[in-house]
């Protein structure tokens, strides 16, 4: 099986003011003058962390990575404020204008399939190409799925949702989302923190194929935890800031664009059949279920993603 490419470093970062408030982190790697790639983390809100320079060879590829609105090294850390899918639509276009780069593949999982998608359909004739994993199309019964009693979540993991819905009071437990939300928008940051930590662990305990179960995994420091947390219920409370269906619907726009869709077969976070719908709209891509939970570092999609990049690259050069 493939793993990772070896670590590396930016040949360049900087920070792009996109308006009066957000400003983006942005890093370059690998080849200067290599294929560009734009990297697009999940969360929404997650940032993007070293070991998402190396699913791309780096004497082959010129790799951007940023981290979205909110996310990661961005600013301000957290903020909601004009934060939804068509500004970071616009973001990513921003940036590959700002680089001076005429067109670019475009690789993301989870949420980053979501946005993948989004920005591909409405900018198709600057995408070179399309690597997207555990797929995430943003419907009310994905979301319901992770986030809400009743969804399969909760019949797989029922110890870890039972502290999940723990943190809410029974009579709020009709909505979770919105739950937690006001919780994570209060003015109270013992009441913000309590609420951001619940959530990253049950979101963090299932998104590996194998885990502890008994241990919780380890914290991400406090403040990258509330972004996620904050940024992922601001999201999800609004069904992604996209129309039902929208990016199955709007397929036909990019089906002519070279694609791969790598999902895990025991995907708790984003089950498998948005990946099938995806690609019974979109027959053109290559389809491979794997062995392998929701995270991009199980082996088993690690090996396909690599596998994805250098095939792509093959067919760009």
């Amino acid at each position: 099986m493939r793993t990772l490419y070896p670590p590396i470093t930016p040949y360049a970062n900087e920070r792009l003011a996109i308006d009066a408030r957000h400003v983006l982190h942005i890093e370059q790697c690998g080849n200067p003058d290599g294929i560009p790639v734009v990297f697009l983390h999940g969360g929404p809100g997650g940032g993007c962390v070293d070991r998402h320079r190396q699913f791309f060879d780096p004497q082959r590829w010129r790799i951007v990575l940023f981290d979205q609105r909110g996310a990661g090294r961005s600013t301000p850390l957290a903020d909601v404020v004009d934060n939804t899918t068509s500004h970071l639509v616009a973001d990513i276009e921003a940036i590959r204008e700002h680089l001076g780069i005429e067109r670019w593949a475009v690789f993301g999982g989870s949420w980053g399939s979501t946005l993948a998608l989004a920005y591909a359909q409405a900018h198709a004739s600057v995408v070179t190409g399309l690597v997207v994993r555990g797929i995430f199309l943003g419907r009310r019964e994905e979301l319901d799925w992770f986030n809400e009693c009743g969804g399969g979540g909760a019949m797989v993991f029922p110890e870890r949702f039972a502290r999940y819905i723990g943190h809410i009071p029974l009579a709020e437990r009709d909505a979770m989302v919105e739950a937690y939300w006001r919780r994570l928008d209060s003015d109270d940051a013992v009441v913000r923190e309590a609420a951001a930590r619940a959530w990253a662990v049950w979101e963090d305990a299932c998104s590996t194929l194998e885990h502890d179960a008994v241990h919780d995994p380890e914290p991400d420091p406090i403040d990258q935890t509330l972004a996620v947390a904050r940024i992922e219920a601001h999201y999800f409370r609004h069904d992604v800031f996209l129309e039902q269906g929208q990016l199955l619907r709007d397929i036909d726009r990019i089906r002519h664009i070279p694609g791969t869709i790598v999902q895990g077969r025991y995907d708790m976070l984003c089950p498998p059949k948005a990946a099938w719908d995806l690609a019974q709209a979109w027959p053109e891509a290559a389809f491979e279920v794997v062995l392998a939970g929701h995270s991009a570092f199980d082996p088993a999609i690690t090996d396909a993603l690599v596998r994805a990049t250098d095939a792509l690259a093959q067919r760009l050069a």
